[in-house]
């Protein structure tokens, strides 16, 4: 018979796994409770890493419909439920794993596909989302700055050639014709009467 300790802790992970983008099933077999602090660290706020009993935790997998885990909750075990950047949390974790032999990466999840320990190691290799944020930023950032540039030069270039106020070059082809046509006319007998 469960007792409403059990209960609790399958709701609280079963809510963890419904809340996670992401979540990376370790073995944490002597790490230290120093260590577990400084990876808890590592992880930053948007993460949570959390030693798991493993036949609650499979109940609670079941419920949230996470099936990555099947067959792989054995021996001591934490999960670390990723709700930010997935991406900089598996570098967090394997940067930690490479410096702590303990720490082992068994499995994980992302965005409901499952990933094996070499696909969590391959998610950690990828840019974190602000660096590409930061990348698309300065790609859209480049081509205004170039059309500024572009638009600048044309303007100067116009104004040491004496071009035309940016309102006179504005007006339709059809007038100017006409515009210059009187012109010539107007000044056509004020040069005859200069001549009488």
């Amino acid at each position: 018979m469960a007792t409403p300790a059990k209960v609790s802790a399958v709701e609280e992970i079963t809510k963890d796994f419904q809340e996670s983008t992401a979540a990376v099933l370790t073995e944490y077999r002597g790490l230290s409770v120093a260590q577990l602090k400084k990876l808890r660290r590592a992880l930053g706020q948007d993460s949570k890493f959390s030693v798991v009993k493993n036949s609650l935790t499979a109940i609670a997998a079941k419920e949230a419909g996470v099936e990555a885990f099947d067959g792989q909750l054995a021996g001591p075990t934490a999960i670390a439920f990723i709700k930010g950047d997935a991406v900089a949390a598996a570098k967090s974790l394997t940067d930690f794993a490479k410096d702590n032999k303990q720490l082992v990466i068994k499995t994980g999840y992302f965005e409901g596909k499952a990933l094996d320990a070499n696909e969590v190691a391959a998610l950690a290799a990828l840019e974190s989302r602000e660096l590409q944020l930061a990348r698309v930023a300065g790609v859209l950032k480049a081509p205004m700055s170039a059309v500024a540039r572009v638009l600048d030069a044309l303007r100067i270039k116009l104004e040491e050639e004496g071009g035309a106020p940016a309102a006179a070059s504005e007006a339709p082809a059809s007038e100017a014709p006409a515009e210059a046509a009187e012109a010539a006319s107007d000044s056509a007998p004020a040069e005859a009467a200069e001549e009488n």
